[in-house]
């Protein structure tokens, strides 16, 4: 480690005549260095058994910063918003006693919009790594931040680092190392651009976790930080930002930088003060977004520190390279059974997928939507079984014989097949919740089972038959769900709606984790918003509904209230996407009885890509729910999917999306009234750039939980249960 000398001098010297010393000893470094920065080839090398990033991406890009002073702290929210609106997400790594005070409202701002909040440092004196006593005494004060702020990720001043000693950081992550850099005071390279596991040197033993397990995950810093490039080298463009991010994409790594807003200039003036341009950083996110768009993950460093957590079993604690890739998950066998149409029930299907791309070897048993339909196939490396039933809606005869039936059948294949194969865990999706039960035998023979709860009976049903609280089958359903929920080993549930609802009567709320029904990254891609005014007038104003056609959720409404429109909006038709059922035939009947089937436009039932261009040929969507004890607790998914492209979208004010979205961050109309719902489709005709301010605040929502976020969480979890076992 070079000499702490500079660092006791700092306070005492002016800052120009501190970065003409650097400025000098920085030309010797760079000439000395030439062969191994900003790119060292060494460090391309990826980890033994290596499988790539999460979905098939390229690389991974993660963005930092760390906030020195009160003027970087000022910059902030400047920095979160130029972010924010080219689709990007970042760690803010704040100093808990330095020379500001982090507020508290701004850091809870940061993670509602879907930023991470770490700690850098204690002091940022150059002092933390002095002596192990010293260390140890103010690990016990960091560790107290990172409780209070609810942070997980570590970064030490001026990049000094000790991985044995930050084993007593209670972190899931440092980020204090760099692949290649020899500006800074401890230059001892990791030499690679790829995460790694780094094992606590003399484990704990613990109940909970195997010994392996005990340690951090390692994310050095990739591409040159702003400081070395722009006031150190006096770099005039981020020409080496893009250089190094395309040497780290062509080798599959992942692209980390760190950013000091205390640096940026964000007048757009280079500054004589040590600062420079924003638009350099500016221009560095356009370049990745543009030229690998769809090719790279973006996350922040918690998202890529449980995501390599979960996908990893360390094995030893090796500084400066990457684990042996040895996975948690790889080679192990997932069961998924549902009472459903796959792949086109989006969310088995994301979640399926996310455990073969972990590695599992995913087997799912299903219906059978038609003859035409293979009984068995492999789709993106899930392996399909469908049985020969059919799913129908009529009387609630109807609804327990086929319930029976695909019992029966699934009960029966999961038996025969542990026969010849151990499955690790068993992933049971509802309706109905009794079949978490056919996972019965595997369960005996060591698997671990899920009850993913897409919706609870009682209430759905109420809804579907009109039955009273105390009908017969109402408690009765409420035993079933108690006792499936007791069998399995855990429970997801797709909001906090629901997860109240299960755990004030089924079990405790631990048991439980919300993991959001949100669009497929893949598919529906982020759209910033345009202002609203910018519509062609001559064009008629497209209003778009899409989903399952049934009662609850309103098509008729929807009708209704576009009649009222029609009078102050003569241009307005409603566009209708879904499969067709009965109540379809009888809103259509009305349509024409209403003289408005010019206006409305049934065109049948869309693939996920073919709905994500009828959304981007609207003007605004719409969720015209009716009234019931169901719609109150649900969160449509179809919020997310028009925030997603970009378009504004009306729906029910309900405590199931009030959980997610302020009252500014939707346009929000009362439940089941038609009057209110046609006010609401003029307000975005007639006010289009309060609809554009309301649409930003809800897309800086729905960036906050995106299926690349949720899907960590679930990943983590289930690599937790399959490593302890039963």
């Amino acid at each position: 480690m070079k000499t702490h000398l500079y660092y006791d001098l700092k306070p005492y010297l002016p800052w120009r005549l501190r970065m003409a010393l650097r400025r000098i000893l920085a030309r010797r470094e760079l000439q000395a260095g030439k062969d191994v920065w900003p790119i060292n080839e060494a460090a391309g090398q990826p980890p033994d058994g290596w499988s790539g990033w999460p979905d098939g991406k390229q690389f991974a890009f993660v963005l930092t910063h760390d906030i020195e002073g009160s003027d970087g702290l000022a910059k902030c929210r400047q920095l979160m918003q130029l972010e924010m609106d080219l689709g990007f997400r970042s760690s803010f790594n704040f100093i808990p006693e330095g020379g500001y005070m982090v507020p508290r409202e701004l850091r809870d701002e940061l993670t509602r919009n879907g930023f991470e909040v770490g700690v850098h440092d204690l002091h940022h004196d150059g002092k933390l790594y002095r002596s192990h006593q010293d260390f140890s005494k103010s690990a016990v004060r960091i560790n107290q931040y990172l409780k209070e702020w609810g942070a997980s990720g570590f970064r030490g001043g001026f990049m000094f680092h000790n991985l044995d000693w930050a084993h007593e950081l209670n972190i899931d992550y440092d980020t204090s190392t760099f692949d290649t850099d020899p500006f800074e005071p401890q230059p001892d390279s990791v030499n690679t651009i790829f995460p790694f596991w780094v094992t606590r040197p003399n484990p704990k033993p613990r109940t909970s976790e195997p010994e392996s397990s005990q340690g951090y995950v390692e994310l050095p810093y990739t591409l040159p930080q702003d400081s070395t490039l722009f006031l150190l080298l006096q770099e005039s463009s981020q020409t080496i930002w893009e250089r190094k991010v395309d040497w780290i994409a062509q080798h599959g790594g992942m692209a980390l930088v760190g950013v000091h807003p205390d640096y940026i200039d964000f007048r757009g003036s280079t500054g004589d003060g040590g600062q420079y341009s924003y638009v350099f950083y500016e221009e560095f996110l356009n370049y990745v977004s543009q030229k690998f768009q769809g090719q790279y993950w973006h996350a922040t460093p918690r998202e890529v520190a449980r995501w390599y957590r979960a996908i990893s079993r360390p094995s030893s604690h090796n500084p400066g390279r990457a684990i042996d890739g040895h996975h948690a998950l790889k080679g192990k066998r997932a069961a998924v059974v549902l009472y459903s149409y796959y792949p086109s029930d989006p969310r088995p299907r994301r979640e399926a997928e996310a455990l073969a791309n972990a590695g599992m070897k995913v087997d799912v048993i299903c219906l059978r939507q038609n003859a035409e339909e293979a009984t068995r196939e492999t789709i993106h490396g899930v392996n399909i079984r469908r049985v020969p039933l059919r799913r129908r809606r009529d009387s609630k005869l109807t609804y327990l014989l086929q319930y029976g039936a695909f019992i029966a059948f699934s009960a029966t294949i999961l038996a025969y097949r542990v026969l010849r194969k151990r499955y690790h865990l068993v992933h049971v999706h509802n309706m109905p919740d009794i079949l978490v039960f056919s996972g019965l035998v595997p369960k005996l023979r060591g698997a671990r089972v899920i009850l993913d709860l897409h919706d609870p009976m009682p209430e759905l049903m109420m809804t579907i038959f009109g039955l009273g609280d105390t009908s017969f089958s109402v408690p009765l359903l409420r035993v079933i769900e108690k006792q499936s929920i007791r069998f399995a080993d855990h429970v997801l549930t797709v909001n906090l709606a629901c997860k109240r609802i299960f755990a004030s009567r089924s079990c405790h709320p631990e048991k439980i984790q919300v993991l959001m029904n949100t669009p497929d990254e893949e598919i529906f891609g982020f759209q910033h918003c345009r202002d609203s005014s910018e519509r062609d007038p001559a064009k008629p104003f497209v209003i778009v509904y899409h989903g399952s056609i049934v009662e609850r959720h309103g098509l008729d409404l929807a009708v209704q209230a576009l009649g009222i429109v029609k009078k102050t909006v003569p241009s307005a038709e409603l566009r209708v996407h879904g499969p067709r059922t009965p109540f379809l035939d009888s809103v259509i009947h009305s349509v024409r009885n209403n003289g408005l089937h010019d206006a409305v436009h049934y065109l049948g039932a869309k693939s996920l890509e073919e709905i994500v261009k009828a959304i981007e040929e609207s003007d605004v969507g719409i969720i015209p729910n009716r009234r019931s004890v169901f719609t109150e607790i649900n969160t449509p998914t179809r919020i997310f999917e028009y925030l997603s492209r970009g378009k504004p979208v009306i729906a029910p004010l309900t405590p199931g999306i009030t959980d997610y979205f302020g009252q500014d961050e939707l346009i929000f109309f009362q439940l089941g009234d038609v009057n209110d719902l046609a006010r609401k489709i003029e307000y975005v005709y007639f006010h289009p750039h309060e609809t554009t301010e309301i649409m930003k605040r809800g897309q800086k929502v729905y960036l906050s939980h995106r299926w690349s976020q949720e899907k960590c969480g679930f990943l983590d979890r289930v690599s937790e249960m399959v490593a302890t076992g039963r």
